[in-house]
């Protein structure tokens, strides 16, 4: 991770080494927290930050789900990333809006400890690698299983969560894959360990509901969108391993992987990046620089600091 100069804290801007907490925090010991990733572009118009209000929206539902009430609006913490883009001087950027309960009590409890919020700012380039993005990757089905609906609240991109995605991803790196593919415990696919998975056969979208435990992804819901425009079908359907392996294209998509083709499962081939996973590829990312109007309602423009000030 880069440094950058400063770090949104509690409703101040903080010198990068200066956001602290203490080790007794409640969200360091059991994973009581919620965050967002988001991502800034460079387009000819200045700094662009795709969906921000949805995300920050979605943070506040996350939260919802874990009974906390983050102290800041929708539209504070709009306000605040766009004050720590303009701080930072960073054309293009990832954002990691978190809150989570801090020091107070320890018991399991969450009584009697306050909500961190804070939101940080730091150049991260292509999440699967910029090979990945162009060829595809490699993805092993894992062994562990997405967490169920009743278990934990998976539509809360909630921080505890995410030892499941965690596992799933270390054991596929281990075994020499670039990223892990959960199923349910029905067994039908589910997602990621960070994004939604689509698969494609005989011109027609599909991908796993959001019974399948899976997170309500923006870039999905992106995704979805354009597909249609474009004028294809998309389907949300349960889907099994089986499905991977018969389609004619299958990828990944999220924040931080954008639209990443899938060229391998379980080391049967899929074959490149096919035809529609590039059409939308281009789609989605032209819309993030900010070279094509047709979704253009999607991003949402920071001024930097030295712009301000000429």
């Amino acid at each position: 991770m880069q440094e950058t100069d400063k770090i949104w804290m509690n409703g101040e801007l903080v010198d990068w080494a200066d956001a602290t907490v203490h080790v007794g925090i409640h969200g360091l010991h059991y994973g009581t927290g919620v965050f967002e990733g988001i991502r800034c572009y460079e387009t000819e118009k200045g700094p662009a930050v795709f969906r921000l209000t949805d995300h920050m929206a979605r943070l506040h539902n996350s939260a919802r789900l874990l009974y906390m009430d983050i102290p800041y609006s929708v539209d504070e913490l709009k306000a605040a990333s766009m004050e720590l883009i303009s701080a930072n001087g960073l054309p293009e950027c990832y954002l990691r809006p978190i809150a989570f309960y801090g020091y107070g009590e320890l018991g399991v409890s969450t009584a009697g400890n306050p909500v961190v919020t804070v939101i940080m700012s730091w150049p991260w380039g292509t999440y699967l690698g910029d090979d990945g993005l162009k060829n595809g990757i490699r993805c092993k089905i894992s062994s562990w299983q997405r967490v169920g609906p009743n278990t934990i609240p998976h539509a809360s991109k909630a921080t505890g969560i995410y030892l499941n995605s965690m596992l799933a991803v270390t054991e596929a790196n281990r075994a020499g894959y670039d990223e892990a593919i959960l199923l349910t415990a029905d067994g039908y696919i589910a997602d990621g360990s960070g994004e939604n998975v689509f698969v494609i056969k005989d011109g027609k979208v599909a991908t796993p509901p959001l019974s399948t435990s899976i997170l309500p992804g923006i870039t999905r819901d992106s995704a979805i969108q354009i597909l249609q425009d474009l004028g294809y079908t998309v389907e949300e359907k349960n889907l099994i391993r089986s499905d991977l392996v018969t389609a004619d294209e299958v990828f990944m998509c999220g924040t931080a992987a954008e639209v990443t083709p899938i060229r391998e499962v379980d080391d049967h081939q899929i074959g490149p990046p096919g035809p529609i996973t590039k059409e939308l590829q281009t789609a989605y990312l032209d819309t993030c620089r900010g070279k094509s109007e047709r979704w253009s309602q999607w991003l949402e423009y920071a001024t930097l600091k030295q712009t301000a000030e000429a």
